[in-house]
């Protein structure tokens, strides 16, 4: 009884020392993001003033006043907002389909959509910006860029959705359906009140994804529909990085990212617990 004791009050230590180890290890890179973006460009790439400085807010003024941080800003949340509100428009019923009534086609579609993830974006840089540019004329616009991030995410859209949905017993919707009700209504007033975590943090997670996405909002755009992504970029030339502008407009650019993350964070666990990708 004592050994197990002695083991139960080692593991009440060491568990939470481990977990709070890792938290910190995850935690560390956005610190010190934030401590640099707090130096000049000067003093961020000086060993010696590695830990001892006279910080400045010079960053983050200079991003404001000088790059039009809000435009770049607006612009993201523009593109991840109506880009994840498409993808869920198209998302759910697609996934409702598939859940509630497959084909035997059905778990090939799945294999195919998931593989389109599986596409290198270099393979159709030049196609995509030749189309958009040259036949389109839509490049550089924010209808482009909500167009494309909405396609690049709709496989896991739906992947998502179709495993909250099979949680749910089909025996349900069979019943809304001898009651008469229609489709959109199984949709409206059945499926997505009983899915609503999980539609909640595939919501949440898809609008971090088009929010962090970098290759596509940077290539196709120049001014017009830039995103922070594009702003971030914008931080380097030929003699080197800026290394304290870059700082602050990266902690600019993740700082409502993390916010939404920590205000939202029972939301998306229990969302994520509800289906079968755990």
């Amino acid at each position: 009884m004592a050994t197990v004791a002695q083991q139960s009050k080692l593991s009440s230590i060491l568990w939470p020392v481990a977990a709070w180890s890792i938290g910190l290890i995850f935690f560390f890179p956005i610190f010190w993001l934030v401590f640099t973006s707090l130096k000049t460009d000067q003093d961020a790439v000086n060993p010696e003033h590695l830990f001892f400085f006279t910080p400045t807010l010079d960053n983050y003024t200079n991003m404001t006043q000088n790059y039009d941080y809000w435009k770049f800003a607006m612009n993201s949340v523009i593109t991840s907002g109506f880009a994840t509100l498409f993808a869920l428009i198209v998302g759910v019923p697609a996934a409702y389909a598939m859940a509630f009534d497959p084909s035997r086609h059905t778990k090939d579609i799945l294999m195919w959509m998931l593989s389109t993830k599986m596409l290198p974006a270099a393979a159709v840089l030049y196609p995509m910006t030749f189309l958009t540019k040259n036949t389109l004329g839509i490049f550089d616009t924010h209808f482009l860029v909500i167009l494309v991030l909405c396609l690049v995410n709709l496989p896991i859209v739906i992947w998502m959705l179709f495993t909250y949905f099979k949680e749910i017993p089909k025996e349900i919707i069979e019943a809304g359906k001898m009651d008469g009700v229609s489709t959109w209504g199984e949709i409206k007033d059945i499926l997505i009140p009983l899915a609503w975590g999980g539609i909640a943090s595939t919501a949440l997670l898809t609008f971090i994804f088009c929010w962090n996405e970098a290759y596509w909002t940077v290539r196709l755009t120049t001014f017009n529909a830039s995103t922070l992504s594009t702003l971030i970029e914008g931080n380097r030339a030929p003699e080197g990085l800026f290394f304290g502008r870059l700082s602050a407009v990266s902690t600019a650019a993740i700082a409502p990212i993390v916010v939404l993350g920590w205000f939202c964070q029972k939301q998306l666990v229990a969302g994520l617990t509800f289906g079968a990708v755990k």
